[in-house]
């Protein structure tokens, strides 16, 4: 048995997970500072990196207590390393090679965009290679196809907008509050996504993504027609950002003959982009793999599973390594 302290502190969650052989989750304890951003509408990276510094002991603290379990029964340290917030990032790192230094425990570095594709194994380790996967934050957007022995093929990404920053931006513009994603969600139940014929960019030219011109599209619309129902208005920008995401991972699947669909990433929490997952693996006799929503949202339960990967794979990570806030994840291309 491998016990494996994971802390996660890229952007504005602070939190820590035990983990036992990269697959049974024993603790994962998640602090929010969405309290302590909503006023300015975003994430200030200088107020992410002081809450993360005044929380990062209690958090771990918190998930040794719910796993039952003390510092001398880890036997390595984990943090997410990048990309991310580079004080943020710097946070985490510091912590778990402080611990790896004081238990005589190795520390791993652990990439945040490969974690969130582990998502899939902690949700189910039996799951059938390949995947076609579908990476959706407020900092990402990309298509994967995770293939045997957990090598990485990039398809896609965003050249612009990650879809969840379109989110934000979207339900910034329109005096919705941030983060913009959940209540865009909830007022799109309400509304008609088809009550505004909105863009669907770059729906048919590859993989990559563009949501940039999409944002442009709402907010023009608003300023043309101010008396639109914010309903309809979610509804059917939502609906136009999932037919693209929902597009261009069918199409990865198809390429790469793989037999299940997966979703991570925040923007996976959507409750219109599951259910429109679930129809397109009906539709095509494919599996759809969706990590609950405590694992779509950044969490260290993760970063402690892919660290059992990693270490087993390349070994313990050089506590002269750093933190790399434009970390981009490894591929074998």
């Amino acid at each position: 048995m491998t016990l494996i302290l994971g802390i996660e502190t890229s952007c504005d969650e602070t939190a820590a997970a035990v983990v036992e052989d990269g697959r049974s989750i024993r603790s994962s304890v998640v602090s929010s500072q969405v309290d302590l951003h909503e006023r300015f509408g975003g994430v200030v990276p200088e107020i992410a990196s002081r809450a993360h510094a005044e929380l990062v002991n209690p958090v771990i603290a918190d998930a040794l207590v719910e796993a039952g379990v003390d510092f001398r029964d880890l036997d390595a340290v984990a943090a997410c390393h990048g990309p991310g917030l580079a004080g943020a990032l710097l946070v985490g790192v510091s912590a778990a090679k402080a611990l790896g230094l004081v238990l005589a425990v190795p520390y791993v570095g652990v990439n945040h965009l490969e974690a969130h594709l582990h998502a899939a194994w902690l949700q189910d380790p039996e799951v059938e290679l390949p995947l076609a996967v579908l990476l959706a934050s407020g900092g990402h957007t990309m298509v994967v196809v995770v293939e045997a022995d957990a090598r990485y093929r990039l398809l896609g990404e965003t050249v612009d907008d990650a879809a969840g920053e379109a989110f934000d931006k979207v339900a910034r513009f329109c005096g919705l509050g941030y983060p913009g994603g959940p209540v865009i969600d909830r007022l799109a139940t309400q509304g008609d996504p088809r009550a505004i014929a909105f863009p669907r960019p770059m729906l048919t030219d590859g993989f990559d993504f563009s949501f940039s011109g999409l944002k442009t599209a709402v907010l023009n619309h608003v300023r043309r027609h101010p008396e639109t129902d914010v309903r309809d208005l979610a509804a059917s920008f939502q609906e136009a950002v999932v037919d693209v995401l929902v597009h261009k991972l069918l199409g990865a699947a198809d390429g790469a003959g793989a037999p299940t669909l997966v979703i991570g990433g925040g923007v996976a929490a959507n409750t219109s982009l599951r259910a429109r997952a679930l129809e397109a693996g009906t539709e095509t006799g494919r599996r759809v793999l969706l990590p609950g929503l405590e694992l779509c949202t950044d969490n260290a339960a993760m970063i402690a599973a892919t660290a059992w990967w990693r270490l087993r794979s390349d070994g313990p990570t050089p506590l002269s390594a750093g933190a790399d806030p434009s970390l981009r994840l490894p591929t074998s291309e």
